[in-house]
């Protein structure tokens, strides 16, 4: 008894010593190498009679090591570039080496591949100007030679299944776009897609996968790789971002390289492995070498990356500091390596715009690598994390309207000061059209670039208005800084002097200098967190001046009665003339993760006490700009309407 319990506990810790090791994510060195006690599979030259070409075409076969014709097998079809035929692979990728190696260690199903040529015309020889438009063209004509001409023969003439879970498609750089077009596009077809370093043949992805959740439930695998050095890099990130955006499963795979054989043979490699075999959706993200470049990144900066599950990979040279640090809310200590660069990959972070600094010994600066922002009053690195959700704020082909920056001079703060101002698109050409105006207010350590910066108020606008989802409007941004009063200039005296501001400069100087309609039904007074306090302080008060008001994770502090209690008893004075004068009371919270949801759960029953009249809404986030970029998307649809 006591041997089985011995023996069971034995093999359950060798169970999980092989669950815990890490996913090989890239071919070792030196395996397209022919290893003598390999069993070795065998490649023919097949001829076929193609109907679409009016001519007899020839493909090579690989048949793995002890196939027999009593026995059925998958099919993957491999593709070749625009500058190959059927041998390009055989010549330059070794797949047969790289399959058998994978045979004998177990991490392959059994399957025919078939590599044909993909320039589906007569003379079908890669001479002369590759780049010809007949020759371009007749890499399109191929759909029609392998799903009429080609496979039928293949199923004629070898032992193999016919239904569209054993068939796979896959290819390198032209013939990976051949691939996404004809395996995308024929579903009935193809279970299984491969593209490497796809070219520019590769249909642009809402025209790839139209119907995403038909896509989503017939799909055993999609897989998208390439290079990071390779121009073509492009064409595979916007198909990865479309299948984000929609929820379709693949594997987006990057790694050190260019447009060659290095990367292709191991995008066989990896992809082959998972052909004809029950997979895990759920582990896709884990398969990469590296992340994408972050969007927040200066220019051609490589660093940091964001992989496929939102952890990040950051790479800083420092060879002379003793101690380096991601302070990204959390610290992460980092590694140095023998080449004077300190190296770290986060947990996974959330969605959206997060600030973060470099801590080199112990002193706090910007990563060179990144763009900087105000936040955290001061000037800082900062990360957009993407997620499926952010298409309300992706850059569009779309008319776009402009941000405009305004100096001003200010009797209230005896000092110059800044603004930035979104104008509609077509605001230069509609000489005569006035708009209405939102005044949008920032947080606290943050200045007027806030919502032009990290907030992306400008695409916001230009999509909804586009869609006709919101009026086209002016969006005025100003510098909530006006005074120094109270904690964090929170106190009584600095709310006095933001609204003095408000209502005798800065709207003032907008209706002197833009084409703006001046009653209160085309105003409206918005902010998040410290701004939410100033508008619930001037937007309250001055409810004859804005017919719209928004606070964003935001509410009146619970523990300073001195600064809530007028406030409740000017709106309890004033209750009829706020409810009949706004048109809309909109208060948002991040859920129960922001910091201000308790105040303002307080604050709402407050309200409810006094018979205000308000709409809650709630985004799941906590304290963060995915939260109030999407505030904004909501509520300006209901303005001016």
């Amino acid at each position: 008894m006591i041997k089985k319990i011995v023996s069971a506990v034995v093999l359950l810790f060798s169970l999980l010593q092989v669950q815990s090791q890490e996913i090989l994510k890239q071919m070792p060195k030196g395996f397209e190498e022919v290893r003598t006690e390999s069993a070795k599979g065998k490649i023919d030259t097949i001829t076929y009679n193609s109907k679409t070409v009016g001519a007899n075409r020839r493909a090579l076969v690989y048949t793995p090591p002890g196939f027999s014709k009593k026995k059925k097998y998958p099919v993957l079809y491999l593709l070749h570039g625009i500058g190959g035929d059927e041998k390009e692979w055989l010549n330059g990728g070794k797949p047969q080496v790289i399959l058998d190696n994978l045979y004998a260690e177990g991490k392959l199903q059994p399957m025919i591949v078939v590599m044909p040529n993909g320039r589906a015309m007569k003379d079908d020889r890669a001479t002369g100007n590759i780049m010809a438009q007949d020759k371009v063209q007749a890499f399109a004509t191929f759909e029609q030679d392998l799903l009429n001409d080609l496979i039928p023969f293949i199923e004629k003439k070898f032992p193999v299944y016919k239904d569209r879970e054993n068939r796979a498609i896959a290819g390198l750089s032209m013939g990976g776009g051949q691939s996404l077009n004809f395996g995308l596009g024929n579903l009935d077809k193809f279970a299984w897609v491969g593209g490497f370093s796809s070219a520019p043949n590769t249909k642009l992805p809402n025209e790839l996968v139209p119907d995403p959740a038909k896509a989503k439930q017939q799909l055993k695998l999609l897989w998208i790789s390439c290079g990071d050095a390779d121009g073509l890099l492009s064409f595979s990130k916007r198909t990865h971002d479309y299948l984000r955006q929609n929820d379709v499963p693949h594997i987006y795979y990057l790694e050190p390289g260019g447009h060659d054989f290095k990367v292709w043979k191991n995008g066989l490699y990896m992809f082959s492995q998972f052909l004809f075999k029950p997979v895990d959706a759920s582990q896709f993200s884990k398969y990469t070498v590296l992340g994408t470049a972050a969007a927040t990144n200066i220019r051609s900066a490589k660093y940091p990356q964001i992989l496929p599950d939102s952890r990040v990979l950051f790479r800083i040279k420092a060879p002379d500091a003793q101690k380096v640090q991601i302070d990204l809310g959390r610290k992460y200590d980092m590694q140095k390596d023998t080449g004077g660069y300190w190296i770290v990959t986060t947990d996974s972070i959330s969605e959206g715009f997060h600030y973060y600094s470099l801590l080199i010994d112990g002193v706090a600066v910007a990563d060179p690598a990144s763009e900087t922002f105000y936040g955290m009053g001061r000037m800082a690195s900062g990360i957009e994390i993407p997620f499926k959700g952010d298409g309300y704020y992706e850059l569009k082909d779309v008319p776009h309207g402009d941000i405009r920056i305004k100096k001003y001079f200010s009797p209230v703060t005896r000092s110059w000061r800044q603004c930035y101002i979104y104008t509609p698109p077509g605001y230069d050409a509609n000489t005569t059209t006035k708009y209405p105006v939102l005044y949008l207010l920032h947080g606290g350590g943050e200045d007027e670039r806030g919502w032009a910066m990290q907030g992306k108020t400008d695409i916001i606008l230009d999509n909804l208005i586009t869609e006709q989802k919101a009026k086209p409007m002016i969006i005025v941004m100003m510098d909530g800084n006006v005074s120094a009063g109270g904690p964090g200039g929170f106190g009584e005296q600095a709310l006095r002097a933001f609204e003095n501001e408000l209502k005798q400069t800065l709207i003032p100087f907008i209706e002197k200098n833009y084409r703006v309609a001046t009653d209160a039904n085309s105003r409206a007074l918005a902010g998040l967190s410290m701004g939410g306090l100033q508008t619930l302080h001037a937007g309250v008060r001055n409810t004859n001046l804005f017919a719209y008001l928004g606070v964003f994770s935001s509410g009146w502090w619970s523990n300073q009665p001195a600064l809530s209690n007028p406030q409740y008893e000017y709106m309890k004075a004033n209750a009829s003339a706020i409810n009949s004068n706004l048109k809309q009371f909109w208060i948002a919270m991040g859920g129960k993760e922001d910091i201000a949801y308790n105040n303002c759960k307080i604050m709402l029953a407050k309200f409810d006490e006094l018979n205000i009249n308000y709409k809650y809404s709630e985004y799941p986030g906590g304290h963060t700009w995915p939260v109030w970029r999407n505030n904004l998307y909501n509520f300006a649809q209901l303005l001016f309407k």
